[in-house]
């Protein structure tokens, strides 16, 4: 953890926590360093739902394009924090009132996945005469058997819900250009410009299996752009830079891929790339901080239970992994009993849910010793923690939150 993070929460009355602690000075370094390994023809996009809380947003804006959201929430939410920012709209079940809330917000750029959705914009369009929107195809492509097997979330690639299938695709550029010489636009070009593809395929790639797929997405949508006459202007190659909580020290390598991407971008002159990571922007500046409440035996196996738990922070039991944490020790017992510890070199850290799925880290020797009263910081906590969590079950009071180094 960060100094400012330690005494932070070393500074903590106990019933301020459990608390989500964000060092937005790290969280800007960060930013700036990605941005600073890319080449300038791509373009970094947050996206939003990793993370959405509103100082984290300003705390990227100087770093990042613009930012990707995928529901009417996120892009009120979004725009009011971030008022001047570039929006990307994607998600698989835009509504009627979402499509036309973001038309009339301003989209930057459309991610449709699916033809009725085309369908849609283009009927609201139809009500806002001199319109004109620009859209990429969300292709899901087909990739070689078993590569994406060990990733740990694969949107493309295999059956989903999310974007086109290539021959699907393919009718739609028909149904935007039309003959592709520029005199026919096509039904749905006069309103909807065509410019180029989006293909998220999956999370949790490193950075060569990063390039490889990006690779791929680009030839394939070159040949789609050459088939049917139309200038590629931009692809996105989504997000799912790999985190690893297993190891936090091992981080995603930036600047072999923003290399990479170089090369890439050689080979297609014209062409802009965008990327829109959430996760491997955010999570390694966060922390959740919680005090041990009791340290307890069952069947040889110790269990140190914390304040709050997994309705707070998910990622552990969505994932299945245990969350890295620290021990940040309290030497004052104020009670006449004896203080509870860790006795067998290990412990399991549950929260106070009454299931037994509320386990933040299990048989974790890091908590050798760990005492009621000591205080645990979860790292990694950054992204996709709270927002993502089961806030109202067995209604425990919701954490705090608190914004260093801004």
């Amino acid at each position: 953890m960060t100094e400012i993070v330690r005494r932070h929460v070393a500074a903590l009355a106990p019933d301020a926590l459990p608390a989500y602690v964000y060092d937005l000075a790290a969280l800007r370094a960060h930013a700036a360093a990605v941005r600073a390994a890319l080449p300038a023809r791509v373009e970094l996009y947050y996206a939003a739902k990793a993370n959405p809380e509103a100082p984290l947003l300003a705390a990227l804006r100087d770093a990042v394009d613009g930012y990707e959201v995928s529901s009417g929430g996120e892009l009120a939410h979004v725009r009011a924090a971030v008022p001047d920012a570039p929006l990307a709209f994607g998600g698989p079940g835009k509504t009627p009132a979402e499509i036309a809330a973001a038309v009339d917000a301003g989209v930057h750029r459309w991610h449709i996945e699916s033809e009725q959705e085309l369908h849609r914009l283009d009927a609201v369009l139809a009500d806002r005469p001199g319109t004109v929107v620009d859209v990429l195809l969300r292709v899901n492509l087909p990739v070689a058997t078993g590569a994406l097997d060990a990733v740990a979330l694969a949107m493309g690639g295999r059956p989903t819900p999310f974007g086109l299938d290539p021959d699907r695709a393919e009718e739609c550029v028909r149904q935007l250009t039309g003959d592709g010489t520029g005199t026919d636009p096509g039904p749905l070009g006069r309103r909807l410009r065509l410019r180029g593809v989006h293909a998220h395929l999956a999370s949790g790639l490193a950075a060569a299996e990063q390039l490889a797929v990006a690779e791929k997405i680009v030839a394939w949508s070159a040949a789609l752009a050459e088939r049917h006459g139309f200038p590629l202007a931009e692809v996105n190659v989504g997000g799912g830079m790999a985190v690893d909580y297993e190891d936090p020290a091992n981080h995603f390598d930036w600047t072999a891929f923003g290399e990479g991407l170089a090369k890439l971008l050689d080979a297609h002159p014209g062409l802009t790339l965008r990327i829109e990571p959430g996760r491997a922007l955010t999570a390694h500046c966060g922390w959740y901080a919680t005090e041990v409440l009791d340290v307890k035996q069952s069947h040889g196996e110790d269990f140190a239970v914390v304040r709050g738990g997994t309705h707070h922070l998910r990622t552990p039991a969505t994932r299945g992994h245990s969350q890295p944490f620290e021990v940040l020790p309290v030497d004052a017992w104020p009670h006449p009993w004896p203080r509870p510890a860790v006795a067998t070199g290990r412990a399991t850290l549950a929260g106070q849910l009454c299931t037994p799925k509320d386990v933040l880290a299990r048989a974790a020797s890091d908590a050798d010793g760990l005492r009621a009263a000591d205080r645990v910081l979860f790292a990694m906590a950054g992204a996709y923690a709270w927002n993502i969590s089961h806030h109202e079950f067995l209604m425990h009071p919701r954490p705090g939150f608190h914004y260093l180094g801004g």
